[in-house]
């Protein structure tokens, strides 16, 4: 399956130069085959687009601007569309694509099929086999994704601060209110010897 792109090469818009790069930019991020079809500089192309993009997803005007976007012949949609569907974490639905392994919509997707994962369990109540050999298939997938383990060593090395930051101030002595006022007045004394 190829994702075709629909751009103007020659636009004198920049916020449509803009959409178009954004998209561009996230699917080579995401490491997602593409085929930029420029409309400005094949008449063919203009056509194909301004024909397949349905009537209800058409402005106003009747003239569908890029970037359009389609899944072969198939209709994903448009810039703001795309947008959503990123901001939603699920641009291969959008796409028509299944998510590779271990991503972040696999996962959604896993458990929304299967139900919540806890401990290595699958918590929808069903215990055959079969359902354990996908969990332990996906929680291979899930130790392979680094995107998981940043997380959790961040979260662990902000635990050892605040241990530590706790230990220090078990250890220090005591401080009286009368003792803090002393430094703070011999402070303001050598201040004003200055």
């Amino acid at each position: 399956m190829v994702i075709k792109v629909f751009l103007a090469s020659s636009s004198g818009s920049t916020a449509i130069k803009k959409k178009q790069q954004d998209v561009l930019g996230f699917l080579e991020a995401l490491k997602v085959d593409y085929a930029p079809l420029d409309i400005a500089c094949n008449e063919d192309n203009r056509m194909w687009m301004r024909e397949n993009v349905p009537v209800e997803k058409k402005p106003t005007n009747g003239i569908p601007l890029p970037p359009q976007i389609f899944n072969e012949e198939s209709y994903c949609g448009d810039y703001e569309t795309f947008f959503d569907a990123k901001e939603d974490n699920a641009v291969y639905a959008f796409l028509g694509l299944p998510p590779p392994p271990g991503s972040k919509e696999a996962k959604e997707a896993f458990i929304l099929e299967n139900g919540p994962v806890e401990n290595g369990t699958v918590l929808n109540g069903t215990d055959d086999a079969e359902d354990e050999e996908n969990l332990e298939a996906e929680e291979e997938n899930l130790d392979d994704d680094d995107t998981l383990k940043a997380p959790v060593k961040e979260e662990e090395a902000q635990e050892e601060v605040d241990d530590e930051e706790a230990k220090e101030e078990e250890e220090a002595p005591e401080v009286t209110e009368e003792e803090e006022e002393e430094v703070t007045e011999e402070s303001e004394q050598e201040e004003e010897d200055e």
